[in-house]
């Protein structure tokens, strides 16, 4: 198993890149990217075993720098054979047990391991390029870490709150929240109790309980692991991890045979448009989806042919589901019960909403989703091509 003393023993071997003369360098499958934490070093205060469980946070890049962990080492040293085997069963497992099994705790000899499974579990992701696996990544990740800090101290819970970042502060023996955190971080959270009319707030911030707070940081960690995926990754990437990719593609593709095609109707899910394909694996994984993603996709289904009822089956795996006002929604976007019958919204108002989950080839060419899944109808693809995976 690698320790510390084994990673440093393979540095006399390191290589360099040969256009820059540098160490070819793994940090950015393993820095929180995108904007969301600022870049530079901090005091590598935080022991490993906390990087371990969450190896998210910025103090875990400075580690992974400071220890001078290439790219080049992690793919094929023996010493990180376990990072990686471990970084591969963290992709199975979000595609496999879904998003509910708890992580054990992390045992002492087995930190280092854990830390750099998380960009090995990012590189694999980033390889595949496909939007319903990192969403299901990301989500797994994020009750993972929910798990840990409902054991762990206020202290880390605030720490980490502040990476994300989120005003979060103790109150009372609980904490609370400014309310424009908390309405950011609950935007899919359609339930009653979690709309902020019902929530104390008192001079800005929203008064919660410990669990109530860790829920919310569950969604801001979500969408923290999801805005940085997915990350280019090169030819040599692709071969070290070729058998790996090739496991976690098959897996991907059986999973996505089980989303309810045949439900429906007459339609093939194969030409949807990525936005619509997401927002559909979505609700058919009992997810909750914001109020225009609901819009758009029921203004799709309409659109390409299904009938009202075909539609109303289709979200009765919504976890608000309520038969009578999604019954009323769906008629009334449809025309049958108003003056107007509903288009889904242009790319653009897509994006705007956060409901864009990136745009692939055919989108670049298009400006709305049902151009999409007409241009998609006439092109000849190969065979297991999805809508969510096309280059």
């Amino acid at each position: 198993m690698p320790t510390l003393d084994n990673h440093r023993k393979v540095k006399a071997a390191r290589k360099c890149c040969p256009e820059t003369g540098k160490p070819l360098d793994i940090l950015a499958f393993s820095r929180p990217c995108r904007g969301l934490l600022k870049s530079g070093y901090l005091p590598l205060t935080v022991e490993l075993g906390a990087l371990a469980k969450y190896p998210f946070v910025q103090e875990a890049s400075a580690f992974i720098r400071a220890e001078q962990v290439t790219l080049e080492e992690l793919l094929s040293e023996p010493a990180y054979a376990r990072a990686r085997a471990i970084g591969r069963a963290r992709v199975l497992e979000a595609l496999e047990k879904g998003p509910d099994a708890k992580r054990v705790a992390i045992a002492t000899a087995d930190q280092l391991s854990q830390l750099l499974a998380y960009p090995v579990a990012r590189i694999l992701v980033s390889a595949l390029e496909d939007t319903y696996l990192i969403r299901r990544f990301a989500l797994r990740e994020a009750i993972a870490a929910e798990n840990l800090l409902d054991q762990d101290s206020d202290d880390a819970i605030l720490h980490i709150a502040a990476q994300l970042p989120m005003d979060l502060r103790r109150e009372d023996g609980g904490f609370r929240i400014h309310f424009s955190d908390f309405l950011r971080f609950t935007s899919t959270m359609r339930d009653t109790p979690w709309k902020l009319i019902n929530q104390p707030v008192e001079r800005g911030y929203v008064r919660m309980r410990r669990e109530k707070a860790l829920r919310v940081m569950r969604n801001a960690i979500q969408r923290h692991i999801e805005q940085g995926l997915p990350l280019p990754v090169n030819d040599d990437i692709l071969g070290a991890f070729k058998a790996d990719l090739a496991q976690i593609r098959g897996l991907l593709e059986a999973k996505k045979a089980t989303f309810k095609a045949e439900d429906i109707g007459k339609v093939s899910i194969t030409r949807f448009p990525p936005c619509m394909y997401n927002l559909l694996a979505q609700i058919q994984n009992h997810e909750n989806v914001p109020h225009m993603g609901r819009f758009a996709i029921v203004a799709f289904l309409h659109h390409i042919g299904l009938g009202n009822e075909e539609i109303y089956r289709v979200f009765g795996d919504v976890p608000d589901f309520a038969a009578n006002v999604t019954r009323y929604q769906i008629e009334h976007i449809t025309g049958k019960s108003s003056p107007t019958e509903y288009t889904p919204p242009e790319c653009s108002t897509m994006k705007s909403y956060g409901i864009c989950p990136g745009p692939d080839r055919i989108c670049l060419t298009i400006k709305h989703p049902l151009s999409y899944y007409r241009i998609k109808g006439r092109e000849h693809r190969p065979r297991g091509e999805s809508a969510s995976t096309a280059t």
